[in-house]
């Protein structure tokens, strides 16, 4: 199989449009991770919102420029609050990203995921275990943890993305980004990443910004993953453990340099 890469000029480039558009990012995520999420957004120049009444949610879909449903903490109140989020998304064209954390394991999240799968999100971000369970070829992993390779889940991912007609991101030791047809494969980051509460959660908001910039938005989102796998390296480079890379993780985010 034949992977597209991407250049370091081309992931500068998607660096810089973050800054230039400031997309506005209406995150509907879990509560685990709300102020790291907000402050990974904010270091690449985007502009976070985290707006969670079921009435205030559905104008604010309509208004931001791009919207993050993650299930992470999903609540019947919060299930309503996202679909009236999503359909006003939709209604005023407007991108938006589901993070499937932990599908496959728990019946009220999964059927909620692949109801919304019927609304053909703009991106699909989670790890090889939710992609396979959202696909319909596993039962998930051990909670929100992958009990499978991104290359396991490669194949699903690529159906599920010419299914539904969006673009589905597997993040792992090496990420894939794929609508079905073009596939891009990116490898770096580090395993300290998957020992800090966020990174993944954190990764799609960035996914769902990238959906709100101008171009080949398969590019634009693996230069997301790619933007946040180098932040990955630098700060585990400069880390003393899992306590010093969160702030060196966002320092880096915001020096357009790494």
């Amino acid at each position: 199989m034949q992977f597209e890469t991407m250049t370091g000029i081309e992931v500068s480039q998607i660096r810089n449009q973050f800054i230039k558009h400031s997309p506005l990012i209406h995150c509907m995520t879990n509560d685990v991770v709300q102020t790291f999420t907000a402050n990974i957004l904010l270091a690449l120049g985007c502009s976070p919102a985290m707006v969670i009444d079921p009435e205030e949610a559905e104008q604010f879909a309509a208004i931001a420029d791009g919207l993050l449903i993650n299930v992470g903490t999903l609540t019947a109140e919060q299930r309503s609050a996202m679909c009236r989020a999503v359909h006003s998304a939709i209604t005023a064209r407007k991108t938006w990203v589901l993070d499937p954390v932990a599908v496959g394991a728990l019946t009220f999240r999964t059927s909620f995921c692949h109801e919304l799968l019927t609304l053909e999100p703009t991106a699909i971000r989670g790890n090889a275990s939710e992609i396979m369970a959202l696909a319909r070829v596993s039962h998930g992993g051990r909670g929100v943890d992958s009990l499978n390779t991104t290359n396991d889940a490669l194949p699903a991912a690529q159906s599920l993305a010419r299914q539904i007609k969006t673009i589905v991101v597997i993040s792992g030791e090496i990420d894939y980004v794929t609508d079905g047809e073009r596939t891009i494969a990116l490898s770096g980051g580090d395993f300290i990443m998957t020992r800090v509460v966020g990174t993944g959660c954190g990764l799609s908001a960035v996914v769902a910004a990238s959906c709100a910039l101008p171009g080949d938005r398969l590019k634009n989102i693996a230069g997301a993953c790619a933007i946040m796998k180098q932040a990955g390296q630098t700060a585990k480079q400069k880390c003393r453990g899992t306590g010093s890379f969160i702030p060196e993780f966002l320092d880096a985010l915001s020096q357009p340099n790494n």
